[in-house]
């Protein structure tokens, strides 16, 4: 058992000289995570700051100046244009000056000192759905506020129910702090997966392939060899993302260290028995990079990164159960924003003990049958 620790550990030596010997592999394996999540915290976001609008105002009162200061007070409505004539809404709209176009009637005002309801129109630039529909929700937050004050300034009753809303665990609705600690798991993913799918590949390509089957390491032994180095560059890749998050974004941390890097170890047990199960198949660097990446890109788009899963249909969500990714992102933001412990990530850890021994028995028998 002795002898067999210091072969495996030899060889995860030889593993990682391999890959931080050159200056530009290491490089690659520990600044593009940090330049990764960086993008992502700032360019990656559902969150509005320069809203384009132009505006059809028939009453020209002072009610609508009202409502217009409203909006352009926030900071997030920036009005490009104030048109003359019904026939510009459509200019505006196909030219893409702005997302969307405020119509106020003549009767705006009347209809507000009779107490009867005042229609506005808002039309939306509906060719990006998402950010349409965040614009229109952010005009009927300006126009609910615009209410409440006419109600209360002109004596008239209030709305009979009223809703107050809290957001939990993200109360200031930012996008990066759901985007940020889920690229734990993503960028750690396409990092370990390339590494370990190329381990067996560099050897055939350098030629030492063969020299390491004479050796006294058995099948099992090389395999271990092969697939710790590519776990400990995904903690400490992981770790970096974890970094970002806490000092640069400021995103505080809820829950614990241990729960967090337990559930990324078996994470990583899974995404390095699909990395070794890649390798054996492949017969150099360049293809088995190209299988990695045909599979990292299916894991992210059915990991709910970017879709939530229950908006998917119902195949796919199937499909999303046998994808590592899933279940490590649903535990770095439970953990990270709702410091949930074990008992509550059961159910998301125990699919990943199932995976992780699949891929790695998989691997192991791959290695065995068409490897060694």
């Amino acid at each position: 058992m002795w002898q067999s620790a210091l072969r495996i550990w030899a060889l995860v030596k030889k593993e990682l000289l391999a890959v931080l010997k050159d200056k530009r592999s290491r490089y690659s394996l520990f600044i593009p995570p940090v330049l990764q999540c960086l993008i992502f915290g700032y360019a990656a976001s559902y969150d509005l700051n320069d809203v384009p609008y132009a505006v059809f105002d028939e009453d020209r009162s002072i009610q609508s100046n009202d409502l217009l200061f409203r909006l352009d007070s926030t900071h997030v409505f920036r009005r490009v244009a104030n048109l003359q004539r019904n026939g510009d809404i459509a200019t505006v709209i196909d030219n893409k000056d702005a997302l969307i176009v405020l119509h106020i009637p003549q009767d705006f005002a009347r209809n507000l000192h009779r107490g009867s309801p005042a229609a506005i129109q808002v039309i939306a630039d509906g060719r990006n759905s998402n950010t349409a529909g965040i614009a229109t929700s952010y005009v009927q937050s300006v126009v609910d506020l615009f209410n409440d004050n006419w109600r209360e300034t002109h004596a008239q009753p209030a709305q009979s129910v009223q809703v107050a809303w809290r957001a939990w665990y993200n109360p200031t609705l930012e996008t990066r702090w759901n985007m940020i600690p889920s690229l734990i798991g993503t960028i750690t993913l396409m990092q370990t997966l390339l590494l370990a799918a190329m381990s067996v590949a560099r050897e055939r390509e350098e030629g030492t392939f063969d020299q390491l089957l004479v050796t006294p390491f058995r099948p099992m032994e090389i395999m271990i060899g092969k697939a710790v180095p590519a776990m400990m560059v995904g903690l400490v890749q992981a770790t970096n993302v974890l970094l970002v998050a806490l000092l640069w974004f400021q995103i505080p941390f809820q829950g614990s260290l241990l729960t967090l890097y337990a559930g990324l170890v078996l994470f990583l047990l899974a995404a390095v028995g699909i990395g070794i199960f890649v390798s054996s198949f492949a017969v150099s660097m360049q293809q088995a990079m190209l299988y990695a990446f045909v599979l990292i890109m299916p894991f992210a788009l059915l990991s709910g990164l970017t879709t939530p899963i229950s908006n998917m249909p119902q195949i796919l969500q199937y499909i999303t159960l046998v994808n590592p990714l899933r279940y490590a992102i649903t535990i770095a933001q439970r953990v990270y924003l709702e410091g949930a412990g074990i008992d509550l990530l059961f159910p998301d850890l125990w699919p990943m003990v199932l995976i992780a021994a699949f891929t790695l028995s998989i691997a192991t028998w791959m290695f065995r049958n068409k490897v060694a």
